[in-house]
Parts: structure tokens; C-alpha cells; sequence
């Protein structure tokens, strides 16, 4: 069986197997959320009007307080707010010194004696429904930043409890959350040569992974939909391999075009409305965009070499790709209509698997060098170069909605028989910090994470 950075980093070796599964069925909540009784506006030195930026919370995580939302689900609820904010390493949770309850003043000075600076106050009611009042205060300046209500049935408590962070996350910060996303990935499973590989999807935090496809066929390089719940990923299914497009609500997958090779590397436009990939080509491979309505196919790369693993830049104008038509696997960007390419990769090792970040200032790589193998990320135009990660394989990075967190694949060395080897997901801050890995069982590789949940 190949690697998993063989697809990244080019080589003229063929590929081999992957297949079908059952569906996912996804249901929105019932309701959203409703603005809560009582709330004021932030006073213009509250900590919700950007005065500690993220730079700042690196060094220092903002420390907050976060008492039970009450017993049973509530309790569940405060764990995974605590959690998400506590993962993120911006914020320092801090035990509760008195119960704040979802709908009263708090007493500021009981928090203020244990160093908070801001305090999640709220509460759980599970009848029929669930409902969860919210508020968020600045106990330094004992007002309310934000107070909201939300109503749901039981089942989407996590989600709730995701959107709470995110809230906290951007009122705090000035920066939009990442925290009700989820990531898809592909599961793995059995001995080093012979692993059973599963398309999957769990929330962000690892919570909720379940199966999209049996595990009959090899499959790789899951990438999200920009506004549908749908996947495009390449199966192996039937022995011939192909780019697919699987619906998450219905369990229908379909081939996305018929290409005379393999076709292997897709990634959705940022309007959704086409998807690029590579395509074999005698012994190299090509580019090409795939229109999702015709299905009709446009050649953008002909070089004769082997260029794949096509990204666009956040407003489609461009795309970053992997090419070895220099005489080794390095980073190019082009027009997104194709045409003359401009190398950014001049560090020493091979580059591959680029992705752009959501806000369009960074390219995230994976580069195999002599040390082994690294993650980093450049400016668009090459500048920049920083190493974020190494390991004995790191690869596959993929950025959260807000372009401040990515998720990558660690891969560990293994020994006689293959005792040791493991192949796990993780995140890291673009700085370069709170490198930890994701809390999820069994094997992963291959993560793509998801816009922000609708």
C-alpha cells in the first residue's frame, strides 16, 4: 500500500482500491437563537470591544469563569463550552466561586477575587425541548456583553453548547468562532499494510464520529462543500479510481466526471459551483475544473509533468498547486482559468498538499526535507516561510472556518511487524502554538474541516 503523502508529493508510481457506504442524515435545528431578557450593550471598555486581541491571548489566555448550567445536560453543556474555549488556548477556564444562574445579577466580587476577567453564566431546561439561556459578562466592569436564549430539541445540545463558545470566542476576541464546525477525515483501521479505510465525519472536537462508506474500498482526500451538505472524495470503488460526490443528507454519492485516468485531488470553488482536480496523463498528470452543473471538464495545466493537489485562493481568482515540472514536487500558483505559473517554493525539501487560508493571507504546505517531515505556511507569493510542526510524517493540513486554527495528520515511525505505528489528527494555532492532538478513537488521516454549520 502507498503512503499517504504519495498523492501530495508526486511520483509516477500507479495507484490502487476504495468504495460506497451508507448515509448520514442531518437535521437543522428547530430553532436558532432568540435575544434574551435584560441585555445591555458592552460599555466601550468592556472586554467584548476588541481591546485584547488575539496576539495578547497568546501570551496571556483571557481567564474566564464558567459555573454549571445546571445538573444532568447542563453539566454536559458547561463541560463542552469549558472545553472548547479551554482547546483553543486563548482562554484559561477558571473554577466557579459562587453559582451565577442563567437569569440574575452574578455577584462580580466572588469572581473578581479569582482573577476572572469574564464569566459564561446560564441555564438548561430540558422539557419537551431543550432551552438554554446565555449570558456572557464583563466582571470587571460588572455589565452584560451578550444575552441570548436558545431553543432545540435535546438531541443538539453539543451544538448548542459549540454555538455558546463560538459566541464567547468572537465577543471576546473580535474574531468569528470555529467551534460548531465539524471536520471529515478518513478512518483507519487494521495493520500498517493492510488498512481498512472508512470515509467519516465527527464534530471538531472529535465528539460524534461516525461512518460514511464500509470500509471495502480505499478512500482518500475528503473536501467539503462551501454551502451544501455535500463531500467530494476519491474511492477507489470498483477497483477504477475516481473523484465522488457524496450528499451527507441522503447518503447518494456519484463519480464527478469520466476522465480517461485516475482522477484523484478535488477541492470545491469557493461559490460551490465547480470542483478542481487532477487527472493522469500517460505518465504525468494535469489540472482540470469541473463545472457541476454541465459536469462539462476544462484542461487548466499541460506541462507534462505531474501537477496536482489544486487549491483556490478564498475569492476564486487563483490556484495554488503541486508540481514537479522544476524536476522535484514544489509550490505554484496560477490563474484559476489556467495559464502561466509562477513558482513560491524555495526552501530546501520537497513541497506538497497546499491549502489557502480562508482569509487569503497564508498558504499552508507540507515539506519533506532532511529533517523529515514539517508543516508550514508562506505568504501567496512565497515570502514568509514559517515551520509550524515536524514529526516523522506530518501532512494533510486544513484550516477552520476563521483561518486561525488547522488541523493536520501525524504519522509515527514503526518498528519490526509494524508494532508502533499510529496515524492520528491534531491542531495548532498558525502561530505555531497549542500543537495537541485531537481526543478520537482508532486511526485518521486525510482532514478537511468544514465552513461554520448552518
Amino acid at each position: 500500500m502507498q503512503t499517504m503523502a504519495s498523492e501530495f508529493f508526486p511520483t509516477r508510481r500507479t495507484m490502487i482500491a476504495g468504495s460506497i457506504g451508507t448515509g448520514l442524515a442531518a437535521s437543522p435545528l428547530s430553532a436558532f437563537a432568540q435575544s434574551g431578557p435584560g441585555a445591555a450593550p458592552a460599555s466601550p471598555n468592556a472586554p467584548g470591544a476588541a481591546e485584547i486581541t488575539v496576539d495578547q491571548a497568546h501570551t496571556a489566555p483571557i481567564p474566564i469563569a464558567i459555573p454549571s448550567f445546571g445538573p444532568g445536560i447542563g453539566d454536559q453543556i458547561t463541560q463542552v463550552i469549558s472545553d472548547d474555549l479551554g482547546g483553543s488556548g486563548l482562554f484559561r477556564v477558571l473554577g466557579s466561586a459562587a453559582s451565577a444562574g442563567g437569569s440574575g445579577t452574578p455577584d462580580f466580587s466572588s469572581y473578581r477575587s479569582i482573577g476572572a476577567q469574564a464569566l459564561a453564566a446560564g441555564n438548561a431546561s430540558a422539557g419537551g425541548d431543550l432551552r438554554v439561556e446565555f449570558r456572557l459578562w464583563d466582571v470587571l466592569a460588572g455589565q452584560q456583553i451578550q444575552g441570548t436564549a436558545y431553543t432545540t430539541s435535546a438531541a443538539n445540545w453539543r451544538r448548542i453548547a459549540h454555538k455558546i463558545a463560538d459566541v464567547i470566542y468572537q465577543r471576546m476576541l473580535g474574531e468569528k468562532g470555529y467551534f460548531d464546525t465539524r471536520i471529515a477525515y478518513v478512518a483507519r483501521s487494521g495493520p500498517r499494510g493492510r488498512q481498512q479505510t472508512r470515509l467519516a465525519i465527527m464534530d471538531q472536537d472529535g465528539a460524534n464520529s461516525r461512518y460514511l462508506t464500509s470500509g471495502r474500498w480505499l478512500v482518500l482526500t475528503p473536501r467539503f462543500h462551501p454551502t451544501r451538505d455535500e463531500i467530494a472524495f476519491m474511492s477507489y470503488a470498483n477497483d477504477r479510481p475516481r473523484v465522488y460526490l457524496f450528499d451527507l443528507a441522503s447518503g447518494r454519492e456519484e463519480v464527478l466526471g469520466e476522465f480517461e485516468g485516475i482522477s484523484f485531488a478535488p477541492r470545491f470553488s469557493p461559490d460551490g459551483g465547480s470542483v478542481v482536480l487532477s487527472a493522469t496523463r500517460g505518465g504525468g498528470s494535469d489540472i482540470f475544473r469541473v463545472d457541476l452543473a454541465s459536469r462539462s471538464s476544462t484542461r487548466l495545466t499541460s506541462s507534462g509533468s505531474i501537477d496536482t493537489s489544486p487549491c483556490f485562493s478564498p475569492d476564486g481568482s487563483q490556484i495554488v498547486f503541486n508540481s514537479d515540472r522544476g524536476g522535484s514536487p514544489q509550490l505554484y500558483v496560477m490563474s484559476a482559468s489556467g495559464g502561466a505559473a509562477r513558482r513560491i517554493s524555495y526552501g530546501s525539501g520537497q513541497y506538497g498538499s497546499p491549502v489557502w487560508s480562508p482569509r487569503g493571507d497564508l498558504i499552508a504546505f507540507t515539506r519533506i526535507g532532511g529533517a523529515g517531515f514539517s508543516i508550514g505556511v508562506m505568504m501567496p507569493d512565497g515570502t514568509g516561510e514559517r515551520i509550524l510542526t515536524q514529526g516523522f510524517t506530518v501532512e494533510s493540513p486544513t484550516f477552520c472556518p476563521n483561518g486561525r486554527v488547522m488541523a493536520y495528520c501525524r504519522q509515527s515511525a514503526a518498528g519490526a511487524g509494524g508494532a508502533g505505528f499510529s496515524t492520528s489528527l491534531a491542531t495548532i494555532d498558525i502561530a505555531g502554538f497549542n500543537d495537541h492532538a485531537l481526543r478520537m478513537a482508532g486511526g485518521a488521516s486525510d482532514p478537511a474541516w468544514s465552513p461554520i454549520n448552518g
